[in-house]
């Protein structure tokens, strides 16, 4: 017997926020579509697996481990809860911790500050003194995920389940490679030096229906390759477009069903076509996608605004419902095994030249330089982020993650607190034993970007040393100890 329970909180600020991502600041208390954590436990075969979903950037690892203190939930084992986000940028500002105990905050603009001249001023872009604190944001949200696996334990009841499978036009590729040997994301691909994008991508819907004793649909796990950032450039609190799936699987199959997205391997991935590109319905910030003197294209609406939400969660509910309809079985029994280990991975590292560099860039920088701004900040981070990362690794060298893998009859599900890319996603999934395999990108952590060996040499944000902790041989690591354990949950040696 199997017995499922779900629960949702709605977690949508009442005050301002600062919101998440980006570099620059966008202090909102205007809500386009409400936040939610929502969770699904699994009870079955003498194991439990709580998964939970938020609509955030990130889930930072001292997050995860308050949730685990605070959840009272008699016979849960507080390990087995599996927390993950969807990367929605229209959320609340988590505190962000390096995960080594000598060091905590990301403390990139610190080390900028060490190299600005006294007569150089810092000003904010925006006053966020109004704002819930990024400590607030954190206190509010551990209560309220805590709430929700509680809930979603003590509401566990006897039902079954089925595994779906679609595909949706949502995720693509964000880098673009250049003649020269670089990438760039959000590069433009209108230039004769264009040669192709870094990666491919993966429109394929991972999903799982869960029905109660009756045969009636209680909610949907659905994992997509791509993050939810289609509103990012907005200052709105925002949902994005697993906020209209939701809407859409409310109308069709009634307002008590649940929705769990999760976000599958996704680091390179957008929902953006960077070559048929759609310029956004009002000007942006951001200097890396503004487009001059862009072409008009007859493709996707903007995918910077409303529009594109609704486009992208018109297709992904089209495919749920799709599959419901082919539904043949609903499974009562299965073996569930549920794996909690610790990876250590090899720390990537920088060389005494790059460190030597990288000071001196900051401080070229502020030749001439009166006045420091958030964008200044922002064009400094690579910079500051290869300096710490040196001093990081005068006393680290390896990296302990926690990485989580659960089977429920023939699927198989696989966790990591990075952004990952899509190729190692692709190499789990080819090799895994599990008809379907489900990966949870951003889950109990986050820590950063992991790049492939290629996207290292081409360079640029998100390949950068400072985006990230972990480099390809770590990758290569991953891969492997996922596929190992996958097998093992499935008995091959």
């Amino acid at each position: 017997m199997i017995k499922f329970g779900w629960a949702e909180t709605d977690v949508t600020p009442k005050e301002k926020i600062s919101l998440q991502g980006e570099f620059y600041e966008r202090v909102t208390n205007e809500v386009e579509t409400p936040l939610t954590v929502t969770a699904l436990a699994i009870d079955a075969d003498g194991e439990q697996t709580v998964f939970v979903s938020c609509d955030l950037v990130e889930i930072p690892t001292q997050t995860v481990e308050e949730v685990r203190e605070k959840v009272n939930a008699p016979g849960l084992d507080p390990m087995k809860i599996i927390i993950s986000a969807v990367h929605i940028h229209n959320s609340y500002t988590m505190p962000a911790m390096i995960p080594f105990p000598f060091e905590k905050g990301r403390n990139s603009l610190k080390m900028i500050m060490q190299y600005k001249p006294d007569d150089c001023v810092y000003v904010p872009e925006v006053t966020s003194d109004d704002c819930m604190t990024p400590d607030e944001s954190e206190e509010y949200l551990v209560a309220a995920i805590a709430k929700t696996v509680e809930t979603a334990w003590a509401t566990r009841a006897p039902g079954g389940y089925a595994a779906g499978f679609g595909r949706a036009a949502v995720g693509m590729n964000r880098r673009v490679c250049y003649s020269d040997g670089t990438a760039k994301m959000w590069g433009d691909a209108d230039t004769a030096t264009f040669t192709e994008l870094e990666g491919g991508n993966d429109n394929g819907v991972e999903m799982l229906f869960v029905y109660n004793d009756k045969k009636q649909l209680t909610g949907v796990l659905a994992n997509i390759a791509c993050p939810a950032q289609v509103m990012e450039q907005r200052s709105v609190i925002s949902s994005d477009y697993w906020g209209k799936v939701k809407i859409l699987l409310r109308e069709k199959y009634g307002k008590g069903i649940f929705l769990l997205p999760l976000c599958a391997a996704a680091g390179d991935q957008c929902p953006r076509d960077l070559i048929r590109w759609v310029e956004p319905e009002t000007p942006i910030k951001d200097p890396n996608v503004i487009r001059n003197n862009p072409k008009p294209r007859d493709a996707d609406p903007s995918m910077f605004d409303v529009k594109g939400t609704w486009k992208i969660g018109r297709r992904v509910f089209n495919e749920i419902e799709a599959a419901l309809d082919e539904v043949t079985e609903i499974k009562t029994e299965a073996v569930h095994r549920h794996e909690v280990e610790t990876l250590k991975l090899p720390l990537r590292r920088v060389t005494d030249a790059e460190c030597a560099a990288a000071k001196q860039a900051m401080k070229d920088f502020f030749k001439g330089k009166t006045v420091l701004n958030y964008m200044d900040s922002a064009a400094l981070y690579v910079y500051a982020g290869t300096v710490l990362r040196h001093s990081l690794q005068e006393h680290n060298s390896i990296l302990p993650i926690e990485v989580q893998y659960v089977r429920l009859g023939d699927l198989a599900f696989a966790s990591n607190p990075f952004e990952l890319f899509l190729d190692y996603g692709n190499q789990i999934r080819a090799r895994s034993a599990a008809r379907q395999t489900f990966l949870l990108q951003l889950t109990n952590g986050s820590l950063g970007y992991l790049p492939t060996e290629k996207a290292e040499k081409h360079g640029h944000y998100s390949a950068y040393v400072s985006s990230g902790y972990v480099g390809h041989e770590g990758g290569a690591l991953l891969v492997s100890e996922t596929l190992e354990v996958i097998n093992r949950l499935f008995d091959i040696v």
